[in-house]
């Protein structure tokens, strides 16, 4: 895919297209010195990366505050969503030489974006409106992370492979949940969960 193909099919201005070049370029500088996304996905990267965090924006409410991308690595989806101009994206990422080109990303495109170098089990508690992640962890583990940080109105997206609906069968045994899988525009096996209304399931007694 190239960007007149991602443009295609996500409609966005000459100058936001411009921004996630630039947004590329640095991804491209950035990987030959440390490990940021799989080699051979940059064969595809419009498709593999962009296009893949942008279809997050048709299902994030318009209103959503305090979006936390979760292991973000990348920036990815929080860096995409931010350069096609959602506001309040906070990026989490331990691992410091990410965090140095997270911020060296947000530099150069003057993003409204704030980068926390830290753990997620450092943040602070229901800080998060959304929550997203791409992946970071199977399911199960996924809502054992991002659940401290859940309001009663918290929103989940996360980008999910082949494995998407046994996790969620996993996930149903320790979380209840209200949940709607969308297929992916970026890969046709994988999909979008979008998970609301998340609480720990009590256990069952044998």
């Amino acid at each position: 895919m190239t960007s007149a193909g991602f443009t295609a099919l996500i409609d966005v201005s000459r100058e936001t297209s411009a921004r996630l070049e630039t947004y590329l370029a640095l991804l491209m500088r950035w990987q030959r010195a440390i490990n940021l996304v799989g080699p051979a996905t940059l064969a595809d990267p419009w498709r593999r990366h962009i296009l893949d965090s942008a279809q997050l924006l048709r299902h994030l409410p318009r209103e959503a505050d305090a979006i936390y991308d979760l292991g973000s690595g990348a920036g990815l989806p929080g860096l995409v969503l931010a350069i096609m101009g959602r506001t309040d994206i906070h990026l989490v990422e331990s691992d410091q030489r990410k965090v140095q080109f997270l911020q060296e990303v947000v530099r150069t495109l003057d993003l409204r974006v704030e980068v926390h170098a830290e753990r997620i089990e450092k943040l602070p508690a229901g800080c998060a409106g959304v929550v997203t992640a791409r992946a970071l962890a199977p399911l199960p583990r996924l809502l054992a992370l991002a659940a401290p940080l859940l309001r009663a109105d918290t929103l989940c997206l996360f980008l999910k492979g082949r494995s998407a609906s046994d996790e969620l069968t996993e996930a149903r045994k320790c979380w209840r949940m209200s949940a709607e899988s969308f297929p992916s525009l970026s890969d046709p096996s994988a999909s979008v969960l979008k998970l609301w209304d998340i609480a720990s399931a009590p256990l069952h007694r044998q």
